[in-house]
């Protein structure tokens, strides 16, 4: 070894512990904060119920089985502003009031197709809001469902690389004119 790569990584060296000190290893574990507002458990219950009325079980598990709820409340809370998400909540508030003036029960007690025609009103509203929230909550259910394990590994033929590679196949000369 050479006098000077010897004397050149020396000092590197001494420079590396010169600022090691500064370098924070402790076990302290990073925290992030939820910025959106957070649903209390019965919000959360009626967007578990909203998502299965737009997919429901049938022979497959339905949104709700696959926990697309926790999906949705996650992306408007990490992935949309402060606006939206208030939305979010205003919105399940709405849904809770047209079931009450429509059939006067909670979206939870009314039946399939009762469901679907408070939907289908927050749908064809003439306020925007509620016409975002429906859209917004389902777009990210049908994302949440068909990203979710379950249709990835069973009902989607899935494959990683797709375009498989046969490296051993043998060539003949009409193949490569």
């Amino acid at each position: 070894m050479k006098r000077r790569v010897l004397l050149k990584n020396m000092a590197w060296a001494v420079v590396g512990l010169a600022v090691l000190p500064a370098c924070d290893f402790g076990s302290k574990k990073a925290t992030a904060k939820a910025v959106g507002t957070s649903l209390s458990p019965s919000q959360e219950e009626l967007l578990a119920e909203v998502v299965d009325t737009i997919i429901p079980a049938t022979d497959t598990p339905g949104a709700k089985e696959l926990n697309v709820h926790s999906f949705v409340q996650q992306m408007v809370t990490d992935c949309y502003e402060p606006k939206v998400q208030e939305n979010l909540v205003k919105g399940l508030d709405t849904v809770e009031e047209l079931a009450d003036k429509s059939f006067s029960k909670s979206f939870g007690a009314c039946t399939g197709e009762e469901r679907i025609e408070v939907l289908r009103k927050m749908e064809n509203a003439k306020e925007e809001e509620q016409k975002e929230f429906y859209s917004l909550v389902k777009g990210l259910t049908v994302r949440g469902y068909m990203n979710s394990e379950y249709v990835m590994t069973n009902l989607v033929k899935y494959e990683a690389i797709p375009g498989h590679y046969y490296g051993c196949v043998p060539v003949n000369e009409k193949s490569l004119s």
